[in-house]
């Protein structure tokens, strides 16, 4: 059964902009105090650039992204089983999708293609194109690298502390080959050589644009 998909109104956006140093040191993983957590952000922006069903790769904890904001029109995959997940939604070799070719109209990587081991970059995003339908689109967001290491950094720190797991990370850990961000110039680069046209870049304005997406095309 899908539901009606979760998108801000532009008051709430308004308002998270405003508020957003108070947020990004707040470091909650769902809304509180009428405030949007960063996640809810980022799925927000990333909801909006999105086309009918979407595969969402590394999706986390309950697959929220396709569950609340896009109604369940798509589906969620992982790595790691994170709590919410079934089994049927951990891919343990993501280089080579568990899907036929061309049935998806958008594929997703949220704040996780730094996590993908460098050696498996070009094969996952070459699967991401493969599975996606001739005029469907990929979306890829990754922060500014200076906020990256700072978050990161801070995050890990206020989970040892506190024995949370604010970060998906503190929880899985990070392995070999992963990164705390990409360059922009290596994330383009590799969508390129994975056959995306027309990439365009857009900031996420009510994080002062210290995050952004990218959104490549299959023609």
């Amino acid at each position: 059964m899908t539901v009606k998909p979760r998108l801000r109104s532009s008051a709430q956006r308004v308002k998270d902009c405003i508020t957003f140093p108070l947020r990004a040191v707040m470091l909650f993983h769902v809304d509180k105090l009428g405030l949007s957590s960063q996640a809810t952000e980022r799925f927000d922006f990333v909801a909006r650039e999105t086309q009918g069903h979407t595969l969402d790769i590394g999706c986390g904890y309950h697959n929220r992204f396709v569950n609340e904001f896009l109604g369940g029109h798509g589906v969620g995959i992982d790595v790691y089983q994170y709590d919410g997940l079934t089994e049927d939604q951990i891919v343990e070799d993501m280089t080579h999708l568990p899907f036929n070719d061309a049935i998806f109209d958008t594929v997703t990587f949220i704040a996780n293609i730094n996590h993908v081991p460098v050696q498996d970059r070009d094969a996952e995003l070459a699967e991401a194109y493969r599975v996606l339908k001739p005029g469907g689109n990929i979306i890829i967001t990754m922060g500014n690298p200076l906020a990256e290491i700072v978050v990161h950094k801070v995050v890990w720190l206020y989970d040892k502390l506190f024995g949370t797991n604010v970060d998906m990370d503190t929880e899985r850990g990070m392995e070999e080959g992963e990164e705390y961000y990409l360059t922009d110039k290596e994330i383009i680069t590799r969508m390129k050589q994975a056959g995306f046209q027309s990439i365009v870049k857009k900031f996420f304005w009510t994080q002062w644009f210290l995050n952004h997406l990218f959104v490549g095309w299959k023609r």
